[in-house]
Parts: structure tokens; C-alpha cells; sequence
């Protein structure tokens, strides 16, 4: 996020500055209702502006699971390889031109408990039925995304920066600051 907005005249903090805060309970049935609710719970915490965002996987074939589960698909004590597993694991046999999925990010900004904007950007691909590529994070190692024919593991961080969900939206989220005059 701080390489996207870098050159704002803006200082960019972590939650970890604000000291300790019990952390938002996601509960949202939506990336944005999660986005919202984390933007307008530490937003009353500071008078600055406040992002909150919340991103994952949307697979069709699984009617748009992981979704807001997806760091925690595969239970509670979930990691990024066994939410691959199980991914995998119900897509098993499931023809490679069936394996439609988005990632999504949803971004809201606010100030002292006020939405001021929000933002939605998705990056359309497969689901590979194993994973390529040692970058990144998360699903990267099986989304596939067929501009690049590479995975999001295959990428270089500038690459994937640039047509990323979170990248998109961070974009938008630069463009709607300098239209205001943040920048």
C-alpha cells in the first residue's frame, strides 16, 4: 500500500502506531461490509483518515467461495497451503474452462466514524489444478491470470502492482485523494 500511495502528502500509519486495539471482529457477509466496519471501528480511534480493507477469492464453481472466508477456508487454524488443498480439493475433476474465479478488494476510507469513499476492484483468472511460481502469497500459486499467462506467484511485484485487485483499487484510491486535494 505505502508503494502505491508513496509521493501523497500523507502520512501513512499502521494500526500497530495506534497502540493496542482489540482488532475488528469480521463477521461481514461481504468484502465490503467488512471493509466499511474495519474503516469506521479505527477510525474511532485517530482524527485522520482511516482505510479499511478486505480482499480474498472468489471461485464460480464453489458459488463465490472462499469469499470473506477465504484466509480462514480451510478452518480455523487455516494456512495459505491448506486453503490451497482445499480448494484443490473441491475442484478436483472440474474442467480447467469451469475454473472461473476473481480476486476482489474492497477498500472504504473514512474519518471519525464517516465513510468518505469506497472502492471495488477485482482481477478476473483460473483456478489452476496445481501451483506455479514462488511469489506472493495466499492463492497466488494457483490463480491464474491470462493477460500475463502467469500466475500471481510467477509475477514480479511491480507486475503484479499493477493489475492486481488491490493494486487497482489502490490506484483509484491515489486518484480519488488527488481529486481532493490530499496529494
Amino acid at each position: 500500500m505505502q508503494a502505491c500511495l508513496r509521493g501523497l502528502e500523507l502520512e501513512i500509519l499502521s494500526l500497530e502506531s495506534l497502540g493496542q486495539i482489540e482488532p475488528f471482529p469480521e463477521h461481514g457477509r461481504t468484502f465490503a461490509e467488512n471493509a466499511r466496519g474495519k474503516s469506521l471501528y479505527y477510525s474511532r480511534y485517530w482524527d485522520g483518515l482511516t482505510l479499511g480493507e478486505d480482499s480474498g477469492l472468489e471461485i464460480d464453481r464453489l458459488d463465490g467461495a472462499p469469499g470473506v472466508l477465504s484466509a480462514r477456508f480451510s478452518g480455523p487454524e487455516a494456512t495459505d497451503e491448506s486453503n490451497i488443498r482445499e480448494v484443490l480439493r473441491l475442484l478436483q475433476g472440474v474442467p480447467a474452462e469451469e475454473r472461473t474465479a476473481r480476486f476482489v478488494s474492497c477498500m472504504a476510507l473514512s474519518q471519525q466514524g464517516r465513510i468518505i469513499t469506497e472502492i471495488q476492484e477485482f482481477a478476473k483468472g483460473l483456478v489452476l489444478d496445481q501451483g506455479r511460481g514462488l511469489s506472493g502469497f495466499g492463492y497466488d500459486p494457483i490463480f491464474y491470470y491470462p493477460p500475463l499467462q502467469k500466475t500471481f506467484a510467477e509475477l514480479e511485484p511491480s507486475e503484479k502492482n499493477r493489475v492486481s485487485h488491490r493494486g487497482q483499487a489502490l490506484r483509484r484510491l491515489r486518484d480519488y485523494l488527488l481529486s481532493v486535494g490530499a496529494g
